[in-house]
């Protein structure tokens, strides 16, 4: 195992979220260069050193990826970027089918080529989230930009009883939560699960079920 597989599984270790095996492990550590070799040529990611990105990045895209409910099967990340945290869902969980929407070019551009190399079983929305035509079981959200609005649009591509997976902060979701019942009064998310995320004070996963059957 090489050296920045060993230290995620260090980190994993102290979040007490189990170890990856080795073949797993080896993805990430694919990932992980693949974003330090990017991060050199275009603004993926605005944490740029490999400690960083290991505690902030996959170990919270881990950390989420394991909390989502068994049984889904559809899984949209909204705003992806450079993943997060869809490539790890799509690692970690293997038996739900990925979508990374990204509107910027160079980020679709990177996405196209993680997905290649990792040989996940993902496909690359090169475009707005709110053009996609169909509804996921699950659609998630993290440091997107105006995020409030972002979520009520991504409200529109959950299937009737799907998920909405929320990487954000305490006051945001409360922000976040008084757009989406001033917008649909009668039909506001049921917001199930809360979990801290690992390595900070104040990020939660939040997951929100939506009306219907």
């Amino acid at each position: 195992m090489s050296r920045s597989a060993a230290r995620l599984n260090e980190l994993l270790a102290e979040a007490r979220l189990a170890a990856l095996d080795p073949g797993l492990g080896a993805r990430f550590d694919a990932y992980l260069a693949l974003i330090l070799k990017w991060n050199r040529r275009i603004n993926l990611t605005a944490i740029r050193d490999e400690e960083g990105i290991l505690s902030r990045h996959f170990v919270e895209s881990i950390a989420a990826a394991r909390a989502l409910p068994h049984g889904m099967s559809t899984f949209l990340d909204f705003g992806s970027g450079a993943g997060f945290p869809g490539i790890p869902v799509a690692l970690c969980r293997p038996e739900i089918r990925v979508t990374l929407a990204e509107s910027q070019g160079k980020k679709a551009a990177f996405l196209l080529e993680a997905v290649r190399v990792l040989e996940v079983a993902a496909v690359v929305q090169a475009g707005r989230a709110e053009s996609i035509q169909w509804e996921f079981d699950c659609v998630a959200l993290r440091a997107v930009d105006r995020m409030a609005e972002a979520v009520a649009a991504a409200t529109g591509l959950i299937r009737p009883g799907g998920w909405l997976a929320l990487m954000t902060t305490g006051a945001e979701f409360g922000t976040i939560k008084e757009a989406l019942t001033k917008g649909s009064p009668d039909g506001v998310m049921r917001w199930d699960v809360e979990i801290a995320l690992p390595f900070s004070q104040d990020r939660i996963l939040v997951l929100g079920k939506s009306p219907g059957s």
